[in-house]
C-alpha cells in the first residue's frame, strides 16, 4: 500500500517544541486526524485536509485514520504532548489490532513528543527526578476504585506522581476525593505543583503545600504533580527537585 499513518506528539503547546521529525511528517501529509483544538494547532495549506473530532471518539478517528491510509493518504494522527501518553496511539492500535487483515500491510509509525508532565518538571525543577509514575485521574474508561487502589499503593512506594485530567466541568468532585485521600496517607506538608497550560501564553505555576492545595486549583489544562516525600523546595527560590537517591 502507498498509503501511510503517523501517530505523532505535537508537544504541550509552544511551537519550538513539536520536534523536527514531527514537522517534517505533517509536510507530508495529505490528511491530518485528530480531536478539534489539536487538529487546529496544524496550519492549513493547499493538499492538506484536516479531520476534527470529538474528544471522546478515539477508536472512531482511529478507524477513520486507518481507512484514509488504506486509500492511499499520507495520514498523521495527532496529539498533544506524547502520543504514547493517554493519547492516540494507544487507541490507533486497538483499533488496527481489531481492523480487517489488509491494514497489516500499512507502514505505521509513531513519533514521540514532549509530554505535558516532562515540560511542568522541567518548568518547576526536577519534581520527577527520582522514581515516579503517571496516573489518568479520569474515570470515563476505568472505574474509581482503581483509580484510587493505585493512588494508595503510589503513596505507599512512595513515588513522586503525575496526575493528568484531574478535573473537569463534568466530573468537578473527583480531584477533591483525590486531595482527600493524599491528606489521610501523606504529611500536610508534601509539595505539590499545579502547572497550567505550560509553554503557552496561558502558562501558569503554582507549588504549594498539601495541606494548602484546593481542587480549584486544576482544571483539564493542568498537570499535577505531587512529591515524594523526599521532594524539596530550596529555600530563597521556586525551584522544585528530588534527590536521585533516597537514604539508607
Amino acid at each position: 500500500m502507498s498509503g501511510w499513518v503517523v501517530v505523532a506528539g505535537l508537544g504541550p503547546g509552544a511551537q519550538a517544541l513539536v520536534t523536527p521529525e514531527v514537522t517534517a511528517a505533517l509536510a507530508e501529509a495529505t490528511d491530518v486526524v485528530g480531536y478539534i483544538p489539536y487538529v487546529r494547532r496544524v496550519a492549513p495549506r493547499p493538499g492538506l485536509t484536516r479531520h476534527e473530532s470529538d474528544n471522546r471518539v478515539e477508536l472512531d478517528r482511529a478507524r477513520h485514520a486507518l481507512e484514509l491510509a488504506q486509500a492511499g493518504g499520507r495520514v498523521v494522527v495527532v496529539s498533544s504532548g506524547d502520543p504514547g501518553v493517554f493519547a492516540m496511539a494507544s487507541a490507533l492500535f486497538e483499533a488496527f489490532e481489531a481492523g480487517p487483515p489488509e491494514w497489516r500491510a500499512l507502514d505505521i509509525r509513531v513519533l514521540p513528543g514532549i509530554t505535558a508532565m516532562l515540560a511542568a518538571s522541567a518548568k518547576a525543577g526536577a519534581p520527577l527526578g527520582h522514581d515516579f509514575c503517571a496516573i489518568n485521574l479520569s474515570d470515563n474508561l476505568k472505574p474509581w476504585a482503581l483509580i484510587e487502589k493505585r493512588l494508595r499503593l503510589a503513596v505507599e512506594a512512595d513515588f513522586a506522581m503525575a496526575f493528568y485530567n484531574p478535573r473537569s466541568v463534568a466530573r468537578p468532585e473527583g480531584f477533591g476525593r483525590v486531595l482527600y485521600l493524599l491528606r489521610e496517607t501523606c504529611e500536610g506538608a508534601r509539595l505539590i505543583v499545579f502547572a497550567r497550560a505550560v509553554s503557552t501564553p496561558d502558562e501558569e505555576l503554582r507549588i504549594v503545600t498539601l495541606a494548602d492545595a484546593r481542587p480549584e486549583m486544576a482544571d483539564m489544562r493542568t498537570v499535577v504533580i505531587v512529591g515524594s516525600s523526599q521532594t524539596r523546595l530550596i529555600p530563597g527560590t521556586r525551584l522544585v527537585y528530588t534527590p536521585r537517591g533516597v537514604p539508607s
